[in-house]
């Protein structure tokens, strides 16, 4: 006889009715049915076999569903340039810019004449006008593709002449020397490690020389008994001056003093500079080549160069930083600090009106992404209970800080004024015990 106990496995949720929930039903539009229909499964299955209770199977089918893409975050931790965040974040224009070019476009067609046009003409000549220095730009997809192309079309088969100290590592292990080398061109590597004079140059190069190379160690500083030399007196050479300047600033900005510019370098007898966009120039991802017309020329024609196009969504993006070059980078690194702490200090009074205990602290902020290492930003943040950092950056509104000696400080430079709602809303969702 049955005891008139019912098995709990009756009451696991239809997956129809689950899938009727407003929540799972609106997670479909994004995910697909079957990738929401899979985390439903995963989680009726869960409760038949008795690890959750049968009215937990529509939160856990919720929380089980994948994320549907990158997600925004709210930079809170004083780097500018955060390479775990994408670097530069992109202006309203250039978002803008992606969206109208995510249909079809006049990437590559003339409107007027109906004909085949000059691709991304328009970022292109952005690019030249931003940096009037240059008598020929060009695009390719990153910083490190830049190189690679004027060192295939330059130097392969021959030799690339580069200071020991310049030998840089730029990012997930990869090397400055390895990535040279793969494109079949062979280093000549001269001085030492912290000093390195024009003669040491001048003895290396010889009919064998594809181009000198100069490169801005932007993510590091050698500091004591040091010399280096400067692009004017490499350009005094009789090779082409190849210059790497990393982080993308396509002219000398007063608050960064040492960190090196397009215009200058070219000024200075570069005969090509690259750099990257994503970094002080505040734009997408992109690889910047600016010059002599011929070289540029010849590294547009060379077959790597089809390799490395830049699709349409970059070069729209592009288009509108330079354009607008009021970008998000440009506002957080030139944030005024005492309006920063006002900001901070409204963050902390409307705290204090929930009971929330926070404090105001100065804080130091930094550019990042690989440039101007040895700058140092005047900031303030909100400091925190560091038990605040993990459900911040795990939130439904993921608000990024950093921890430093037990505390978490969430550093608005980088903050938009129009999210400080959001980081209060984020804060008081994280049960507040303290």
């Amino acid at each position: 006889m049955r005891d008139g106990s019912e098995d709990p496995r009756r009451r696991v949720p239809r997956t129809d009715t689950l899938l009727a929930d407003p929540q799972l039903a609106a997670a479909i539009a994004t995910l697909g049915r079957e990738r929401v229909k899979a985390a439903v499964v995963r989680a009726q299955t869960r409760a038949r076999r008795g690890e959750i209770a049968p009215e937990e199977v529509r939160d856990a089918s919720v929380a089980g569903l994948p994320a549907p893409g990158p997600r925004a975050v709210l930079n809170a931790t004083g780097v500018v340039l955060h390479t775990n965040l994408g670097r530069a974040a992109l202006s309203p224009a250039a978002v803008a810019a992606v969206v109208a070019a995510a249909g079809h476009t006049d990437v590559e067609l003339d409107l007027n004449t109906g004909r085949r046009a000059r691709r991304g003409r328009d970022a292109l000549d952005a690019l030249a006008a931003a940096v009037p220095d240059a008598a020929a730009v060009h695009v390719v997809n990153n910083g490190a593709a830049a190189l690679v192309l004027a060192a295939t079309a330059l130097a392969a088969g021959r030799e690339i002449v580069v200071s020991r100290g310049e030998l840089v590592e730029i990012g997930d292990g990869f090397r400055l020397p390895d990535l040279l080398v793969s494109t079949g061109a062979r280093l000549r590597e001269v001085g030492t490690t912290n000093r390195t004079t024009l003669d040491d140059y001048a003895a290396a190069v010889g009919p064998q020389t594809g181009f000198v190379l100069k490169v801005h160690p932007s993510n590091f500083q050698v500091t004591g008994f040091t010399s280096a030399v400067p692009v004017r007196q490499l350009a005094t050479l009789d090779v082409p001056v190849v210059a790497d300047i990393g982080s993308g600033l396509l002219a000398p900005d007063p608050l960064l003093p040492d960190e090196p510019d397009a215009a200058s370098a070219l000024r200075a007898g570069a005969a090509l500079v690259t750099a990257s966009g994503d970094k002080l120039l505040g734009g997408p991802q992109a690889g910047l080549l600016l010059g002599d017309a011929a070289l540029v020329e010849r590294l547009r024609r060379h077959p790597l160069a089809r390799a490395l196009r830049v699709d349409k969504l970059t070069l729209a993006a592009l288009a509108a930083t330079l354009h607008r070059p009021d970008t998000p980078t440009r506002t957080a690194l030139h944030a005024d600090p005492a309006v920063l702490r006002r900001r901070v200090e409204l963050l902390r009074d409307r705290l204090g009106a929930d009971g929330r205990k926070a404090e105001v602290v100065e804080a130091v902020a930094v550019v990042g992404g690989g440039g101007a290492p040895g700058v140092e930003l005047e900031s303030w943040a909100l400091s925190l209970p560091e038990r605040y950092a993990v459900p911040l950056r795990t939130g439904d509104q993921p608000v990024l800080g950093r921890v430093v000696r037990g505390r978490l400080l969430l550093d608005l430079r980088c903050v938009p004024v129009d999210a400080d709602d959001a980081v209060l809303a984020a804060v008081l969702r994280v049960p507040g015990d303290d």
